[in-house]
């Protein structure tokens, strides 16, 4: 089974989060013949995982992908079925081509291949997939690598098949990301007659100049590696949907992604003594999904880059934008964690694609790398 035709055994599978819907047969029947080990859990909310080994010793090198997807959307607005993989035009549309079934067939296939051809090869190669990334996350990866840590699991290297490029294939690497925390605020004041505003107390009031300063504020001036720390105001609610009543509560969250200059705790020390010195009767719940993270390039990045060089013809920068992925909870026992994979522009879109050329260039990216890293570690 070649690239493509890998990545259309994935596609045909309606895996919703977090549902497999096939996906691993595709995946026993790529790694098993090949010699791949296949430990697969079915967790109590229907995630399944799959840890994939081949070989022994050090160094340990794994591939981390996922094979759940986002739900297709309005099936009319497709221009062919979201779960009816087609080739048209040098690009593959499918639900999960790009995110990320695409680099989790090109890293079945480049790992079976380099195993099939070096049996006996230095070192360990792993892949380690789940069907729980697009949903809470909570069963997926963080599950298997809680579990490796307790085995005493140590990953020399890491790269997670995120869509990471973003103009051109290969143009990027992530080599880390900023830490996500949400903030929940209730502010509580007395409800009454806007006429009468000397009898309520009006939580709006009370929160506009904390709000204010809270969205104002320049966090940190950004890194080496990061740029600033953010903060973006999501949601807010207050009152019944009339006009002559005063509120008695005022309800808003608001979202930081954050760099390596803070902590988590430090964010939620800083931002509820700046509600205290407002004298605001506030209430915070506080909900921590990643902490950032960075992976200084090391002897795999050193590897993957040429290897991207010698197959697209780009020379990769290194990054830490975008959002959260799985990198978050395997930089947590992984000495050297990056995300590479195909071109991010239609994910989570109607009529997700990834080129064929991106498909088979990545094949042949992952193969290079992983022999490279091996043989030379």
């Amino acid at each position: 089974m070649n690239v493509v035709e890998a990545a259309k055994a994935l596609l045909a599978c309606p895996s919703v989060t977090p549902e497999e819907a096939g996906c691993t047969a595709v995946l026993r029947n790529l790694l098993e013949p090949a010699g791949f080990a296949l430990e697969v859990e079915h967790t109590p909310n229907g995630t399944t995982n799959i840890w994939a080994v081949h070989g022994s010793g050090a160094p340990l090198f794994v591939f981390a992908g996922h094979i759940d997807v986002v739900p297709p959307g309005d099936a009319a607005l497709w221009t062919t079925p979201a779960f009816e993989p087609t080739e048209r035009g040098g690009k593959l549309y499918a639900r999960g081509a790009s995110d990320m079934k695409g680099s989790v067939a090109a890293a079945a296939c480049a790992f079976s291949r380099y195993v099939t051809e070096n049996p006996r090869h230095p070192g360990t190669a792993a892949l380690l997939i789940t069907s729980d990334e697009e949903g809470d996350g909570k069963e997926g990866t963080r599950r298997v690598v809680e579990r490796l840590s307790k085995a005493g699991v140590v990953i020399d290297a890491c790269i997670v098949g995120e869509p990471s490029c973003s103009r051109a294939f290969g143009d990027t690497i992530k080599n880390g990301r900023r830490g996500s925390l949400t903030g929940f605020v209730t502010v509580h004041g007395k409800a009454g007659h806007v006429a009468y505003p000397h009898l309520a107390e009006n939580p709006i009031h009370a929160a506009a100049p904390f709000i204010a300063e809270l969205c104002g504020r320049t966090w940190d001036e950004g890194n080496a590696y990061f740029d600033p720390t953010t903060l973006q105001l999501s949601n807010i609610h207050a009152g019944e949907g009339v006009d002559n009543v005063v509120p008695g509560e005022l309800r808003f969250s608001f979202n930081l992604r954050f760099n390596n200059e803070w902590t988590g705790d430090r964010l939620k020390a800083e931002i509820e003594a700046l509600a205290a010195r407002h004298a605001l009767k506030a209430d915070f719940v506080w909900k921590q999904s990643a902490d950032p993270f960075i992976t200084e390039s090391g002897a795999m990045t050193q590897t993957l880059v040429k290897a991207i060089e010698a197959v697209a013809g780009q020379k990769p920068a290194l990054s830490t934008s975008g959002g959260t992925s799985d990198a978050r909870f395997i930089s947590r026992i992984s000495r050297e964690t990056v995300e590479f994979g195909p071109l991010n522009a239609t994910i989570h879109s109607i009529n997700e694609c990834v080129g064929i050329d991106e498909l088979e260039m990545l094949e042949k990216i992952y193969h290079l790398t992983l022999k490279d890293y091996l043989e030379n570690f």
